[in-house]
């Protein structure tokens, strides 16, 4: 089959990718700062650095750049309409938009029924302190949109949280606070492909925050059914094929489900349980399509 990523030509993941298929699939890299669609009597066609993307199997989703609030929503709209004609992309565009943004993801999680810490999400300095004491004075202020661990501070001090909270607002950014869980220095990662669930700890001793990126290591974590159905189901929230799902245990002995992601890295899960990750991915996809057409 013929897929087009959605990546930067240096990509680990779609080099990673374009390794998997091997001579069984046909993998190539298109940019997403470079869509354009052409709007005619005969039809919809979006392109890519000059390849008409239609003529794709499959369009797999592995970056989400920054850029405006049109450009966001031209991608996105036109990433759907590609899906509308027949094409199948991976992830849907309505499940990456719900991913994405923490307080979307945050009230689908919530209203799935799963366990999410207490979260106010608002937009000026005097809602942020009142919602600063309300969650206990102990909280972790993420950006609205990112991963990784980018951008995410903790605040235990009322001054700095004020400094925080005012940065914020002269952005005009949107100030999501959410409790701080006391934890034991890790999390677990459960990674959604289709109707199978991995996962993997994540170790962190000098940081309370359990990103790779942020130095943890990492062990194989075995997936019974609780924590397959728990994964499924956040997965199902946002309605992404593939996900990553990060559950925190607290000290206290309770779970919580941090968020959703819709564009999950498996670099660290792959090397973690000896397991080809992207070659799994390519065949889920590849399933996905002959279901949709039929055979």
């Amino acid at each position: 089959m013929k897929f087009a990523v959605l990546a930067a030509p240096d990509s680990w993941y779609y080099r990673d990718l374009l390794r998997a298929g091997g001579t069984r699939h046909q993998v190539e890299v298109r940019s997403f700062s470079e869509l354009s669609a052409t709007i005619c009597s005969s039809g919809h066609r979006l392109s890519s650095e000059g390849t008409d993307l239609n003529g794709f199997d499959a369009i797999i989703v592995r970056t989400m750049p920054p850029g405006s609030l049109e450009q966001v929503v031209f991608r996105m709209d036109a990433l759907g309409r590609l899906e509308a004609s027949g094409t199948t992309v991976v992830n849907s565009p309505r499940s990456l938009e719900a991913a994405v943004d923490k307080y979307l993801s945050s009230i689908k999680l919530a209203d799935a029924g799963l366990p999410t810490p207490r979260t106010i999400v608002c937009q000026t300095v005097d809602d942020a302190m009142t919602a600063f004491h309300e969650l206990g004075g102990d909280v972790v202020v993420k950006p609205l949109f990112g991963g990784e661990g980018r951008g995410i501070t903790r605040l235990t001090d009322e001054n700095l949280a004020l400094r925080a909270f005012s940065m914020l607002a002269q952005f005009n950014a949107v100030i999501y606070v959410q409790e701080f869980i006391e934890h034991c220095g890790y999390d677990i990662r459960l990674f959604v492909l289709g109707s199978r669930v991995f996962g993997m700890k994540r170790i962190n001793a000098s940081d309370w925050r359990t990103n790779v990126a942020r130095g943890a290591t990492t062990e194989s974590f075995e997936v019974d059914d609780r924590y397959a159905s728990l994964a499924r189901t956040a997965a199902d929230a946002v309605g992404a094929m593939i996900a990553g799902i990060d559950i925190l245990p607290a000290r206290d002995g309770r779970e919580f489900v941090l968020e959703v992601n819709a564009v999950p890295g498996w670099k660290a899960l792959a090397r973690t349980l000896h397991t080809d990750i992207a070659a799994l991915l390519l065949d889920e996809v590849a399933a996905t399509v002959r279901q949709r057409k039929g055979g």
